[in-house]
């Protein structure tokens, strides 16, 4: 336990000069994961169909297996629940994804926020956050929330 903790902590800090290419490219990935945790959890209600919105972006996102993606959503959660705030999550995004990357993320995480058919107001007000810290233009989050809306959510 500890040593997953210390782990986590160490994928966290920024990548030291000649760092292994494959931690930073983790880090990210657990960055990532935890923005599309976060939507999750910003539902006062849990639904299944949320958590599997999450696992098949993962997948997509990273072309990971079904069982690197569960892994990577449980440590996300779990970094999420001891996180303080986001800063360091999406710095580490904004270092490493261009524009379009970040938008196809948004989507993402839009999709998940439609998953369970609504959207809820606290998962309105955690995409309007993470899009703020990744320096996401307004119109493009909205054009990102309609389009995941119509690609098989609901209207909110």
């Amino acid at each position: 336990m500890l040593k997953s903790l210390k782990d986590l902590f160490d994928s966290l800090l920024p990548p030291a000069p000649g760092a292994d290419p494959a931690s930073e490219d983790h880090a990210l990935q657990l960055a990532t994961a935890v923005m599309l945790v976060e939507v999750m959890r910003a539902d006062p209600a849990f639904h299944d169909a949320e958590r599997a919105k999450v696992l098949a972006a993962l997948r997509e996102k990273f072309g990971l297996a079904a069982d690197e993606a569960a892994r990577l959503a449980e440590l996300a959660e779990a970094t999420a629940r001891q996180a303080t705030d986001l800063f360091a999550f999406t710095d580490r995004i904004n270092r490493h994804f261009d524009m379009a990357r970040k938008l196809r993320m948004v989507e993402l995480m839009w999709e998940v926020a439609y998953a369970d058919g609504t959207l809820d107001a606290h998962e309105r007000h955690v995409m309007w956050r993470i899009a703020d810290l990744l320096h996401v233009p307004q119109a493009a989050l909205q054009h990102a929330r309609i389009r995941a809306r119509d690609g098989g959510g609901s209207d909110g």
